[in-house]
């Protein structure tokens, strides 16, 4: 009888992608639906496919390069728990060194991105990247590290004005700040998969935090999100699309209640999943109010 073949390694290739969570694109794209709103509120429209593409690459390598160095962080702690107890740093398939050499790379072709808008979002970029890289370690200090993430990702918002107007006004902040609260919703959810895990090992989150008004505190989040919104873009005068795309988005918020009010993990994971849809769904309305005004004075 002839000895079993062995499995085929993974080629480096194969690891990276994992690494960055290729297949998993969600996580980017909450990311991309908030900055590419900003852009088009800075820009009153469509902002030039330079910084369109800018952007979209821009987060998609940036939230790469963040995938790197949370997995570096949490090496110790992901082998704990069942979601995360497989990817490649945990496992050893890709090294400390190597994963955050892959990590570098990624963050300098964002750098090369942002370098050809100007000085105000090259400045932006310098925090943004000190607060992603941070991140990962706030989970063993703040009970909420969840906002620490929203600050990070929230810096789209920001660079995105900068970079079309020079400046970061008012409106931007208020963006930012609701933003904020849509993080909070989404990576509640999140939390909520992994909090047995997560109470073994001792990492802090907002689902342990809020306890049982976890979907009471997500439900909250997602309200302060849109109407904050609501109100900062109010002055924009952005017309009927864009409350109607408010108005899906809060009936998509009484879905995601749906999912996660009993608390299961299947439930809490589809409801992080598909949120993308919400915030493509806000998007949809901004930009699709500036096409129709574009259309009606052309």
């Amino acid at each position: 009888m002839s000895a079993p073949v062995a499995a085929p390694a993974r080629s480096r290739l194969a690891l990276y992608l994992d690494l960055i969570r290729w297949d998993r694109p969600a996580g980017w794209l909450v990311c991309l639906w908030p900055t590419l709103s900003a852009l088009w509120i800075a820009a009153e429209g469509f902002p030039g496919w330079h910084l369109l593409t800018v952007f979209v690459l821009g987060t998609i390598l940036m939230r790469s390069a963040g995938c790197c160095v949370n997995d570096v962080a949490d090496r110790d702690f992901d082998k704990h728990v069942k979601r995360t107890a497989q990817r490649p740093v945990t496992t050893g398939a890709v090294g400390v060194k190597e994963a955050l050499g892959v990590g570098a790379v990624l963050a300098l072709l964002a750098l090369g991105l942002v370098l050809t808008t100007n000085a105000a979002a090259v400045a932006w970029s310098v925090p943004a990247l000190l607060v992603a890289i941070a991140y990962p370690f706030t989970k063993r200090l703040i009970a909420m590290p969840q906002a620490v993430l929203g600050i990070a990702f929230n810096f789209g918002i920001v660079i995105a004005f900068a970079a079309v107007q020079g400046r970061v006004p008012a409106v931007a902040w208020w963006m930012w700040l609701g933003n904020l609260f849509w993080v909070l919703a989404y990576d509640t959810e999140y939390a909520m998969v992994d909090r047995d895990d997560d109470l073994k090992i001792g990492i802090k989150t907002s689902a342990i935090t809020l306890g049982r008004f976890d979907v009471a505190g997500i439900v909250l989040f997602y309200l302060l999100f849109l109407g904050i919104w609501a109100v900062a873009l109010a002055p924009y005068a952005l017309g009927a699309i864009f409350y109607v795309a408010l108005a899906a988005a809060l009936a998509q918020a009484a879905w995601h209640f749906t999912l996660i009010r009993t608390r299961t993990r299947e439930g809490c994971f589809r409801a992080f999943r598909i949120n993308h849809w919400l915030g493509a769904t806000v998007f949809a309305g901004i930009a699709g109010s500036y096409l129709v005004r574009w259309v009606l004075t052309n």
